[in-house]
């Protein structure tokens, strides 16, 4: 028999906010994390501008001994998972070797240690060998992220990466919700972390021309998703982490419940690298096969977060998924573009929609759209734009497209 899922905890690290409230703070507030790239050199980029984490201490998280040997992302991760255990009420040096047998990592990035492994090569190509870390192999290993927040908490269950462009941190998700759903684990840390801010990723995306290039000295108007003027996406960085649980446990110790996690759906289109097909059928079907796992109609979800990463073809063809997926009840349904306020943090960015969407639902108003200020005559749903709107959601889809045809979706609802 298939198991119930819910989330007990949440942890993030975001551009414009460290911790779960913070961000969440700030979202409502359409406060963007958009800021000028400060840790190297752009002036002779195109693009000088990034969703930046702030006011974050990453020797909070990781020992100055061991800095040198892992990526930004690895403290972010930890970070992130650890106020989601502390949130959850989970103290994981209280629990036995059996119970920590019980609880695993599934965390999903883009990029995983990227940043750090191209930090090896520029110590190397610039006469600093001796510089360069012993651990240049297992770090640059996506796998070894997962295993870092394992072993920072001593959890001895699944530890795996999930590498799959943007939808990355919702495919974490999806499967660590259908390894609690079928008995194969009681506990799960799942999420998604990405840090890209990087000279030859920022390069390799610019070469791509798929980023916002108009914007450098309005850093905070760059996102724009659904927007007749959008010209690309911001890159950005961040953490969010979740504790799943199989619900009668969960209830049983008195957890909090922000929500359960009912369907998870996935596609590929097959189609290109990077295009994404103009038929939208793909991101449609991901979206169906969510609400068919969860046993609902369209008409039962009340609010999506959208991919919207604010690039001309992925929001219009996001816009005509929506039309095929939802059919009528798509004019009605209401939905907000997170990355308009915190950039794209790629791999984890579908973490992030469903950080802000149960935080939505546990406060009864949904983050809006930033810089929505000329809509797309081809984007033509209600995507919220201005101020957050209050909203009691009972069931909200969150989608996620992807490089290399990926689709992926969630539906998530109240218990």
């Amino acid at each position: 028999m298939k198991r119930r899922v819910v989330v007990t905890g949440i942890g993030a690290v975001s551009p414009n906010g460290v911790g779960r409230e913070a961000f969440w703070a700030a979202t409502l507030r359409g406060e963007s994390g958009v800021r000028p790239i400060e840790r190297f050199d752009t002036s002779e980029f195109a693009v000088r501008i990034a969703g930046q984490v702030e006011n974050f201490n990453e020797l909070d998280y990781v020992s100055v001994k061991d800095r040198p040997h892992v990526s930004r992302a690895a403290p972010f991760a930890i970070a992130a998972a650890g106020e989601a255990l502390a949130d959850a009420g989970l103290d994981t040096t209280q629990l036995s070797r059996d119970e920590l047998r019980q609880i695993g990592v599934m965390a999903g990035s883009g990029g995983a240690s990227w940043e750090f492994t191209e930090r090896q090569y520029e110590l190397y190509y610039t006469g600093r060998q001796k510089e360069c870390s012993v651990y240049v192999v297992p770090t640059s290993t996506p796998g070894t992220l997962a295993s870092e927040v394992s072993m920072r908490f001593g959890l001895r269950g699944y530890s795996h990466l999930i590498s799959n462009g943007c939808t990355s941190s919702t495919d974490a998700i999806g499967y660590a919700y259908r390894a609690i759903a079928h008995g194969h684990m009681d506990r799960l840390v799942a999420g998604g972390v990405d840090a890209p801010l990087a000279p030859l990723i920022l390069r390799g995306f610019i070469i791509m021309r798929i980023m916002s290039t108009r914007w450098n000295a309005e850093p905070t108007r760059a996102s724009r998703p659904f927007s007749q003027d959008r010209d690309g996406f911001v890159v950005a960085e961040g953490a969010w982490f979740f504790v799943l649980e199989e619900r009668e446990r969960a209830l049983a110790r008195g957890a909090h419940v922000y929500g359960e996690l009912k369907g998870y759906g996935s596609t590929c289109e097959a189609f290109h690298r990077v295009r994404l097909e103009e038929c939208g059928e793909e991101p449609a079907r991901a979206m169906g096969l969510a609400l068919a796992e969860a046993g609902l109609p369209p008409e039962a979800i009340d609010y999506v977060s959208y991919h919207g990463t604010s690039t001309e073809l992925n929001d219009r063809i996001e816009t005509k998924a929506m039309h095929l997926a939802f059919g009528k009840h798509a004019r009605q349904l209401p939905g907000s573009a997170l990355k308009s306020i915190i950039g794209h943090p790629q791999g984890a960015c579908g973490a992030a929609g469903l950080a802000a969407t149960l935080l939505g639902m546990r406060d009864g108003q949904m983050h809006g759209t930033l810089n929505l200020e000329s809509p797309d005559p081809e984007c033509d749903l209600d995507y919220i734009a201005g101020p957050a709107r209050k909203l009691q959601v009972e069931n909200a889809v969150c989608n996620c497209i992807a490089f290399g045809s990926k689709n992926s979706a969630l539906v998530v609802g109240r218990v």
